[in-house]
């Protein structure tokens, strides 16, 4: 793991790493288990990346815990990752908070039962002012969704006149969006093998770097991240450009 590291080129180092955690289910059942023990396991992974992210000094990492299309599957799995999630992060708050990490939560809370908001609420007090990683959770969240509801808000400031129709740029668009205070990611990790975005981050997503990894997310671990960070070192970032421009 320490020859991983070493390869790392600690002074270019992605600011914001987005990852797509998947494959819970699919490792529980090739461990003869229901889904929910895969997503238990995959607890171990966040903290794990969380760590790994927080000692490199990773600027921003944002996870993909649960998208609006996951209310669709059976309620059992629901309940039961609305307990862990709430369970989790009761546990971790204050290891969050000793570690200097700020938490931040984006997606469409009133979502959720008032129980997992208000656990929720109370992990993002506890953790407000910490100036370290900033862990942002995507929670009952999807892009579609986002951009809808960047659309609806910024139609609701043109309708009161605070808002001119030919003063909207991208810029514009940029702060009606849940991510308005973080930079877009420059890499973003997908784990299990599937190769697409799944509705995650879709107008940030423009120009990272995409890592596709057959591990499944409870087996991914610090060594998996140095592994997919080299990959993007490795690779050229243009821009639209061409590499001449660039150089």
């Amino acid at each position: 793991m320490s020859q991983l590291l070493d390869k790392i080129d600690k002074e270019h180092l992605p600011r914001h790493i987005a990852i797509i955690m998947d494959g819970n289910g699919r490792w529980a059942k090739e461990h003869g288990q229901d889904r929910l023990f895969g997503h238990v396991h995959g607890v171990e992974s966040v903290r794990n990346i969380v760590e790994g992210c927080a000692e490199l000094g990773i600027g921003y990492l944002t996870l993909y815990a649960f998208s609006t299309e996951n209310w669709d599957r059976p309620e059992y799995e629901v309940v039961g990752l609305m307990e862990l999630l709430v369970n989790t992060i009761r546990d971790e708050a204050e290891t969050l908070h000793k570690n200097n990490i700020k938490l931040h939560v984006i997606g469409d809370m009133s979502m959720l039962p008032e129980y997992a908001r208000n656990e929720l609420k109370e992990a993002l007090e506890i953790t407000k002012d910490n100036t370290g990683l900033n862990l942002i959770m995507a929670l009952s969240y999807s892009g579609r969704w986002e951009l809808l509801n960047a659309v609806k808000n910024i139609a609701y400031e043109v309708k009161k006149g605070k808002l001119e129709i030919e003063n909207i740029d991208q810029d514009t668009l940029q702060q009606y969006l849940c991510t308005s205070g973080f930079p877009d990611p420059e890499l973003m990790i997908r784990t299990s093998g599937e190769y697409r975005i799944s509705n995650f981050l879709l107008y940030q997503l423009a120009y990272a770097e995409l890592y596709f990894t057959n591990v499944r997310w409870p087996d991914f671990r610090k060594e998996n991240l140095y592994e997919a960070i080299i990959d993007f070192q490795n690779r050229e970032r243009r821009f639209g450009k061409i590499s001449e421009q660039i150089v």
